[in-house]
């Protein structure tokens, strides 16, 4: 086994050897440029007590001639710090001599007396050309957040722990359980609708009477109201004028209801009804246009006639005429012997 060994390191140790050293951090790009100071430089916390994994801000207030920029060049280590943002408040316009303000929100992840260290800062200024400051490092105290008899009550900051198990209680079953509680119940209420809804009675649907009748009916009720001894003439030529083109419509298959008046007497005049009182229907119709439309007065006596003329109407052009059967099929259907 030794022998083993001492053969490993000797094939491993020239390519250790032949291995390039780590590159050094990059310095600062202000590093070889000569310093300046600035016309003042303070330095605070806030807070002023440090607590371990708390932020805090580093405030640094340069003063300095108005002609001067000061920009911060944070080094790629903090050490014991961890950067969480930074911000410039840029010196008021005009103002001499001027005042640049620089807050850093840091943390630190270390307890005891900790160094902050030098911060560097490159200075542009046009007469001077760049030059750098270099604020001074800073020991700062970082107290535990934990209280003073942490310890004595076993409270004290522990060691990073291996990984652990850890039980976690899971309502997935539970969960699914209710989930079929709940659409069984859903099934069961759908099911008893279902059920409520076909056993419930149908309506029981009135057959519509016949055309005639209907139209008889409405012109019974229209004679009854007596709308012309209310003075309501134009109310009764409208609802006259709708039952008689209701029928009209409905016996001969149009829609007289959207005709215009002349429109009206030439659909009647293709159908060629038969003892159709088409002189009566034009009188109808012109005087029935100029009360609705023309706001044209009529007697009680020329409202009477034309609710007499609805019926004359009806008389006469109902029953539908029913044309008679062929010869040969009244004969395929008389009753009794047939002869040949």
């Amino acid at each position: 086994m030794k022998w083993l060994a001492l053969c490993a390191f000797l094939l491993v140790s020239p390519a250790l050897a032949q291995a390039p050293a780590p590159a050094p951090a990059p310095a600062p790009a202000s590093a070889t440029l000569p310093d300046v100071e600035p016309t003042g430089f303070q330095a605070r916390m806030q807070p002023e007590q440090v607590l371990l994994g708390e932020p805090f801000v580093y405030e640094l207030v340069i003063t300095h001639p108005a002609d001067q920029r000061y920009e911060l060049e944070l080094p790629p280590d903090l050490g014991d710090f961890e950067l969480l943002s930074q911000a410039r408040t840029p010196p008021e316009a005009g103002k001499e001599p001027a005042v640049t303000t620089f807050r850093l929100k840091l943390s630190a992840f270390n307890l005891g007396m900790l160094t902050l260290p030098e911060l560097p800062f490159l200075v542009s200024s046009a007469q001077e050309g760049p030059r750098r400051f270099v604020a001074p490092a800073r020991t700062l105290e970082v107290a535990s957040t934990l209280p003073q008899d942490a310890e004595a009550e076993g409270a004290d900051l522990k060691d990073i722990q291996p990984p652990t198990e850890v039980a976690i209680r899971s309502w997935t079953l539970l969960w699914w359980l209710l989930g079929l509680l709940g659409a069984i119940v859903v099934g069961l209420v759908a099911w008893r609708l279902f059920e409520k809804y076909r056993n419930r009675p149908q309506a029981e649907v009135k057959p519509l009477l016949p055309l005639d009748v209907r139209t008889r009916q409405a012109l019974d009720t229209l004679k009854s109201e007596d709308l012309p001894a209310q003075g309501r003439v134009k109310d009764f030529y409208f609802r006259l004028s709708e039952i008689i083109r209701g029928y009209l419509g409905e016996r001969y298959g149009f829609d007289a209801l959207e005709c215009t008046s002349s429109e009206l007497m030439v659909a009647l005049r293709r159908k060629q009804p038969l003892k159709f009182p088409e002189d009566g229907l034009m009188r109808f119709v012109s005087e029935s246009d100029l009360v609705k439309y023309a706001r044209a007065e009529s007697s009680p006596e020329s409202c009477r006639e034309a609710l007499a003329f609805g019926y004359e109407l009806l008389d006469k052009t109902w029953p539908p005429l029913v044309p008679p059967l062929p010869e040969a099929a009244s004969v395929s259907h008389a009753s009794g012997p047939r002869v040949s």
